[in-house]
């Protein structure tokens, strides 16, 4: 069971840092989600996985669980939601105002960017006509 769980926390991990490093905003949106994930998941671990044991110790109960990597785990699940809408909000802002959704620098030499992608589009005015 921990080698399964280990694997797993191995792999969020390792397809999260790929995603991370991609040159376009939802890659990393999803990077991030995915790292979060396994966080939450080693937290929950490091608890000691255990089976039909109660989180509180109680007069007929042989053993319990440690509840705090529990607590960790549902603060790390409301940061990482709050911290993902920021993500979401910023990446759109940076797509409307640039028309593309990259997120190196224009000097950058990046192999999927191509040189139009960098130019800004015209944005509209309050009235409809572009600017």
């Amino acid at each position: 069971m921990e080698f399964l769980v280990a694997t797993a926390i191995g792999a969020m991990t390792a397809a999260g840092l790929y995603l991370v490093l991609r040159a376009r905003t939802f890659p990393v949106v999803l990077g991030l989600s995915l790292l979060t994930y396994a966080v939450n998941l080693f937290l929950f671990a490091t608890g000691r996985l255990a089976v039909n044991r109660p989180p509180v110790i109680g007069a007929e109960a042989i053993g319990y669980v440690d509840p705090l990597p529990q607590a960790l785990v549902l603060t790390a699940i409301v940061i990482s939601f709050g911290m993902t809408a920021v993500i979401v909000v910023m990446a759109l802002r940076a797509y409307l105002e640039t028309g593309n959704d990259h997120v190196d620098l224009p000097g950058d030499a990046d192999p999927e960017a191509r040189v139009d992608d960098w130019k800004q589009r015209p944005r509209r005015a309050a009235g409809g006509e572009r600017r």
